[in-house]
Formats: C-alpha cells, structure tokens, sequence
C-alpha cells in the first residue's frame, strides 16, 4: 500500500474535531508517562530484576504480573464483546464494537509492556517460543495464544478500516476464540500449581473468564463515554443504547462475580487445605484486609452495584463511575489473587517461618504500572484522534 492511499485512508478516518492543543498536550503527557514508567522497567536489565523489584525467592511473582493479568484479562472482555456483536449482529452494542476492537488491542498492549519489562530475558521468551515449542506448557500457550490473538486483531481492525467486512469478521472470530483459549490458559498457569493451595484447583479458569466478561463491559462503558466526553458531544441515541447494554452486562456479570468470590472464598472453610485457609486469611483479616475489603469489595463491587442502581442504566456519568470503580477492584482483585497465593510458607509450622511473607511494591514497580497505564490512555487517545470516524460511524461491517 503506498503512503498515497495510507495518507487518504486516514484522512477519511481521521477526527479533526480532536486536533486542539488540549488533546494534543494531553496525548504528549501520557507518553511522557509511558516512556518515563516504562525506563524504569529497563532499569531491571541494567541493575538487575532483584535490585529494582522486590520480588523475592518466596515471592517471584509480584504486582507486575498481576498488571499484566489485569490489562489481558480486559482485553479478552472487549475483544469478546465485540466479536459477539460483530458475529451476531443486529445487538445494540454493534455501534460501538469497532471501539471495543481498538481498545482490546490497546490493553493487550500495556500487558505486553507490563510483562516485557518483568521477565528477565524477553528476547528468549520470543525467539525459544518458536524454535523450541512446549505443548505441555499452560504459559507457552498463554503467549502464543495471545501472540495470535494479537495479530488476528490487528488484521481485523485493518479490515474494519479498509471496509474489508468478510476480512475482519473472519479475523474477529478466531482473535476472539485465541483470546478466550489464552485467558483460560492465564488462569491455567496458576490452577496447575498443587504447590499453591490458593489457587489450585478448576476454579480460576473459569473465574478469570467471569473477570473477562466483568472488566470487558466496565472498560466498553467507561472508553465510550470518554469518547464522547472530550469531544464534548452527548451521544446519538444509538450509541447511549449500546452504551446501556454494555451496561446491563456489566450489571449482570458483576453480580455473577460477587458470587463466584464468596463462594470461593468460603470453599476454603468448610474442609480446604490447611495452607488455602491460612492464604484467605490473608484477605479476610490478615496483610491483604484493606485491599480486599476497602479497595476489592467495597469499592470494585458494593458501590458500583449502588451506583449502577441509581442510574437506572439512563445516567452515563454515574454508569461510566461504576465501570471505573469496577476496574480498579479488578485491578486490587488481581493484585490480591497473586500475593496472597504466595505469601503463606509452603512449609508453614517449621523453623519459625512467619504465618504470612511481606510483600510491598518497590517505586520502580509503580513507576512500570504508571507506564502500562500510559500505554493505554496514549492509545486510547491517539485511536480517538486517528480513527474517530471509524468509531462513530453508523454503519458497520
């Protein structure tokens, strides 16, 4: 394609109404924050993983694999809706499916960032994946899966803004259907350590698809009615129908989610494992308290519920709130899941091994965080302003 055709492409695509200084500053600034959260990752490669985090022998995994499982586990909910729409057709959240593409993309990308910044020797993870394959592995699976789902995605935005309809159908299909495989094989990374009483066990697959559905609708919610907010625009009325029935799934699905996690925790109580009862303690009066009962349950699940009540569904600003509240829950929910599966001594009662290990984020993990959030808003941003037209157009593929 020559840079004639990509120059005409984009200028049909294109948002104009976006190219005012406020978004311009606004975009530079989350670079900045990408650029600078994400140095401090690379940091790692050059004073060493061990000195910049503090993940320990006892604790490997830390809240960047949580981050990373947080932005993948959302991008499996949007690609789904949106496949869902797009395969279907006819729901009322077809208007805003091509959005939820984009965005799907986009968080995939800041877990990519996140867990590139993690692992110690990325560049194998790459090249072994290929030359020496593990099907016996759930973590080859999960990146080779998401690799692919990856590029299915691509093709079908692609294809969505080259009017290629038949193309990103297909392409949508099988990004949606490698996506589900990989959130399963996520959660399946942890389900298959008998090691981790916490989390072994069928559940988490399952679990982290309900996240998927849950986080999915919050982000569909929350990415649309920014969209229409820096434009300062009142949506269409069938974009805020798309927009309430994103909000209906995520009613519905938050409620399902409430009762898979008291349920889940309660399974450790009556006749669990010794160890998977100590690691719940944890989050109900142990290290994780706060989190899980300020940050995870009051402000991810109590409160939105209240707030999606009181909207009636009708409210946006009060809709969007309840999805963003829901996130970071989801955000505190994954971080939770990962420590506290690990902060109980395998060989707890021998030589005076503490009940449960201290874990803290070190700066320069936060700083990782802030640029896996950078990554997204940048993008989030850039696709407003680069491929506005696409996302409000009425009609779709």
């Amino acid at each position: 394609m020559t840079n004639n055709s990509l120059s005409a492409i984009f200028a049909e695509t294109a948002d104009p109404r976006l190219a005012t200084p406020g978004m311009n500053r606004a975009t530079i600034f989350f670079l900045i924050v990408t650029i600078v959260g994400l140095s401090c990752g690379v940091l790692a490669f050059i004073f060493g993983h061990h000195t910049i985090y503090n993940n320990t022998r006892e604790m490997p995994w830390g809240m960047l694999i949580s981050t990373y499982a947080f932005w993948a586990i959302t991008s499996t909910g949007l690609c789904m809706y949106a496949a869902m729409s797009h395969v279907f057709g006819g729901t009322r959240m077809g208007m805003v499916s091509n959005r939820m593409v984009w965005m799907s993309i986009i968080c995939i990308m800041g877990a990519f960032a996140t867990i590139g910044v993690e692992i110690a020797s990325p560049h194998r993870m790459l090249l072994y994946n290929i030359i020496s394959p593990n099907p016996l592995s759930n973590i080859w699976w999960m990146g080779t899966l998401y690799g692919l789902a990856v590029g299915c995605m691509i093709i079908e935005f692609a294809g969505i803004v080259t009017g290629l309809g038949k193309l990103a159908l297909v392409m949508g299909v099988f990004g949606a259907l490698a996506e589900v495989l990989a959130n399963s094989c996520l959660g399946g990374v942890f389900a298959t350590l008998p090691a981790r009483p916490y989390w072994y066990g069928a559940q988490l697959p399952i679990y982290f698809l309900t996240s998927a559905f849950l986080c999915g609708a919050a982000a569909a919610v929350l990415f649309n009615y920014l969209a229409y907010k820096i434009r300062d625009e009142k949506m269409s009325t069938s974009v805020h129908l798309a927009v309430k029935s994103a909000g209906k799934a995520m009613t519905l699905v938050l409620i399902l989610y409430t009762v898979a996690t008291f349920w889940r925790l309660v399974s450790f109580y009556v006749g669990g494992p010794e160890l998977g009862r100590t690691a719940a303690d944890a989050l109900i009066s142990g290290p994780l308290a706060i989190n899980f009962w300020v940050l995870e349950v009051c402000i991810g699940l109590i409160i939105p519920i209240i707030l999606i009540i009181l909207s009636r569904l009708e409210n946006m600003s009060m809709l969007a709130f309840a999805g963003f509240l829901i996130l970071v829950g989801q955000f505190v929910a994954r971080y939770d899941l990962v420590v506290a599966g690990q902060n109980v001594p395998q060989n707890l009662g021998w030589d005076n091994l503490p009940t449960h290990f201290s874990y803290v984020p070190s700066f320069f993990e936060f700083g990782v965080i802030a640029g896996s959030i950078g990554v997204v808003a940048f993008g989030f941003l850039m696709g407003e302003r680069v491929f506005g037209k696409t996302f409000t157009q009425k009609e779709h593929h």
